[in-house]
């Protein structure tokens, strides 16, 4: 697609804040129709459907933050003149085409469409089917806004596929794709991954770990063990395991009066392994794998270690690479953990609902990214740009 100047894109970003204003009843009346047909035995992905007036408003928020940061593509990474006078210059360049596929929140439609876009990359989106009114406005409101502005339609398309179609775009698709992301859990990002024949940015699986270490304030850990569990479970920055070190003083007590806080007033379903099974009633873990699954619901592991580097083995082993955390007083002995962990995220002493491009002061996000290339963590505008080298000669010729 045509390289287009910021102004353009901007005065795309603004059509498409006063259209999406304009058209938020229509927009809201059409989540309803997603609402109404949805199976709510899965509350997770039931609240990402939910589009209200405060999710409009904060969608208007999304492209206004994307609008006043500054346009991504051309600038500068590097530039030196040689001996030879070859002069070497490496700019951000966009990536070109860019697929994002999403499981229900209607909002990605407009939140990972504008940064993608400001970005200037080409975008098809593919949302799931329990969303698709919902969407399908959405993808109205872009197409109203390019041409408003004197753009193709062709800059963002949603796809309206079945499984089978949807795996025939990925292995054979009709024009060529520079990068897919896949936003969901394991099963959709599985068959991405075994699919598609270009990049794959995998992102979205939680499983987020914390650590109570034995010098751990108390008063702390239960307030970031209760938000980062509870704030907002579909999240995948919610937590769901803890790991109790056995050297706590007033282990069983602490242990009991967690366990009932979370049952009894954040209503939690409470598994237990090692220790908080050996002092309490709750059901045992069904299998090991349990360690390795994200609840994305009001669930969560109570277990124990031995020590620090146990602690550090089971979450490099189990978690899921997004956010893990240590609840100690020991600068040192938390920067450890943070240096050994391997995952986008490590904390101390703060709740894992903090990572979130908009809290991390990143702003509006594509994905948080769990890989290594290109990018990890919060994926916002700066990171969806690729690089070129821009090399200027007189004739030079390599001898």
């Amino acid at each position: 697609m045509k390289l287009l100047n910021t102004n353009k894109k901007n005065d795309v970003l603004q059509s498409m804040m006063t259209i999406i204003d304009k058209r938020r009843n229509e927009i809201v009346e059409a989540n309803k129709k997603d609402l109404e047909s949805f199976n709510r035995n899965d509350q997770a992905l039931y609240d990402r459907l939910v589009v209200d007036q405060n999710k409009v408003d904060g969608m208007i928020q999304a492209i206004k933050e994307v609008k006043e940061q500054e346009d991504p593509v051309g600038n500068t990474i590097s530039e030196r003149t040689l001996d030879t006078g070859l002069k070497i210059v490496n700019k951000t360049d966009p990536f070109g085409t860019i697929m994002i596929i999403y499981e229900s929140r209607p909002d990605v439609t407009i939140e990972a469409a504008v940064l993608a876009f400001k970005a200037n990359n080409k975008i098809f989106l593919k949302g799931g089917k329990e969303a698709n009114h919902s969407n399908i406005i959405l993808e109205e409101c872009w197409h109203q806004a390019l041409e408003e502005n004197g753009l193709s339609k062709e800059w963002i398309t949603l796809l309206h596929l079945n499984r089978e179609e949807t795996r025939e775009f990925l292995s054979n698709p009709p024009e060529k794709m520079d990068l897919i992301v896949p936003r969901g859990g394991e099963k959709l990002i599985d068959f991405v991954k075994r699919t598609a024949n270009c990049a794959v940015l995998v992102s979205g699986r939680g499983n987020n770990f914390l650590y109570v270490a034995p010098d751990a304030d108390w008063d702390i850990a239960k307030k970031v063990i209760i938000n980062a569990k509870t704030d907002k479970i579909s999240g995948c920055n919610a937590l769901d395991k803890v790991l109790f070190d056995s050297h706590l003083p007033d282990l069983d007590s602490k242990i009991k009066e967690l366990a009932e806080t979370l049952e009894n007033d954040y209503k939690v379903e409470i598994l237990v392994d090692g220790k908080p099974a050996e002092i309490t009633d709750y059901p045992t873990l069904p299998t090991e794998d349990t360690w390795k699954e994200e609840f994305l619901a009001l669930k969560i592991v109570l277990g124990s270690v031995d020590s620090f580097d146990e602690a550090v083995e089971m979450i490099n082993k189990h978690s899921g690479g997004h956010s893990s955390v240590i609840i100690t007083e020991d600068h040192e002995k938390a920067l450890e953990f943070m240096q050994e962990i391997d995952c986008a995220a490590v904390y101390q002493n703060a709740s894992t609902r903090f990572t979130d491009g908009g809290q991390m002061g990143v702003g509006a996000e594509l994905a948080i990214s769990t890989d290594k290339l290109h990018h990890r963590g919060p994926l916002g505008l700066k990171q969806l740009v690729t690089n070129k080298y821009y090399v200027w000669g007189d004739g030079h010729i390599r001898e």
